[in-house]
């Protein structure tokens, strides 16, 4: 009987561990990435420029591109300046922004790209995704997997706690996504993969259930392991589904509402993937996420953002709004004004405030 498998979409490397950072060009040349040294390296000119110095000794070869933003033309700028060099990989090092616009402009080129990101936000590290700003505000690209990701946890340790408290709500969301996936299953017959489900369920699972906190290398390592695994989940299913459902539609809805006053994209996924977990009949699995939660210092009500009850109900009731034909809980109940007031009620009382 003949045996029949897949290939996953993965990178070639994952290194996460303390001075990851120091050996990124003997990693690449053992890896046969970048034998020649010739890299185009994006940074910013924050936390990626800063390590510049840092990292010049182990790539000589490298040629060195700031990259302005997160915008659609900064990555469509970076990918013409590349083009006109003769690179074996393209290297994103520093924050969400400048890993996703490296990210489309080695789609553009052709080119290989290693993530070495600098701040654990959020699972687009190594997603199949660049998210960037546009005209129209903000877009999502299809690219290819990185070929490589090293996280150093010295130098996401030492970035600002916020963005780390950010990654910590993005991955446990991942827990309400695959319910979403499942819910939508029952009802709609969507297919899942269960792979996908798999991979994306354990990651925020480890996370919700580590007794770390984020100070520590031996939590650190794990959430990064889960933003990375997170990333594959979606590559294997194709899409986002394994890390997106009611948690980032109200997410979106956070952005798209109040685009000058939304917190970070991992705060406003822990805060919807909570709520959300309540309005599925979950109420100790919401509880027991809101604790976590607020014991990494993130928030689990939307004054701890700034926002009123009544706009957290204008955005939970808009939320379906932001991705035409997903199924989630938000789509199954449809609930209206003062349904969606009354569960919040309830779920303040219930995780307590």
């Amino acid at each position: 009987m003949p045996v029949l498998t897949r290939l996953i979409p993965s990178p070639v490397v994952v290194d996460i561990r303390p001075g990851a950072l120091d050996d990124l060009g003997a990693v690449l040349a053992d890896e046969r990435i970048s034998h020649s040294g010739r890299l185009a390296v994006a940074v910013s000119g924050g936390s990626g420029s800063k390590l510049r110095e840092r990292v010049t000794p182990s790539l000589p070869g490298a040629t060195w591109y700031e990259v302005g933003g997160g915008t659609l033309d900064d990555a469509i700028r970076l990918a013409g300046e590349i083009k006109a060099g003769h690179y074996d990989a393209v290297v994103g090092l520093g924050g969400g922004k400048i890993i996703d616009c490296a990210k489309f402009a080695a789609a553009r080129v052709g080119l290989p790209l290693v993530a070495v990101p600098t701040n654990l936000a959020h699972d687009g590290l190594c997603s199949p995704v660049a998210t960037l700003d546009n005209d129209a505000g903000r877009g999502s690209y299809g690219v290819p997997n990185p070929i490589a990701v090293l996280i150093d946890l010295d130098v996401v340790r030492e970035a600002p706690a916020r963005f780390v408290r950010s990654g910590i709500g993005d991955a446990v969301s991942n827990i309400s996504a695959i319910a979403d996936w499942e819910l939508s299953h029952r009802v709609t017959g969507e297919k899942i993969d269960g792979l996908a489900a798999a991979m994306a369920r354990q990651a925020g699972e480890a996370v919700l259930r580590h007794p770390g906190g984020i100070g520590e290398n031996d939590f650190l390592q794990v959430l990064a392991e889960a933003l990375v695994l997170s990333g594959i989940a979606m590559s294997v299913s194709g899409d986002s589904r394994p890390s997106s459902g009611a948690c980032h539609e109200i997410n979106h809805a956070f952005d798209l509402l109040f685009p000058r006053r939304a917190a970070s994209h991992g705060e406003q996924c822990g805060l919807g993937a909570a709520f959300a977990m309540y309005l599925r009949g979950a109420h100790e699995e919401s509880m027991y996420m809101a604790d976590v939660l607020r014991r990494h210092g993130l928030p689990v009500l939307p004054e701890e953002i700034g926002f009123t009850v009544d706009e957290f109900v204008r955005v939970v009731e808009f939320a379906p709004e932001t991705r035409p034909g997903r199924y989630t809980i938000l789509e199954h109940l449809d609930l209206k004004t003062h349904q969606i007031k009354d569960f919040y009620v309830d779920y303040v009382k219930a995780i307590g405030s």
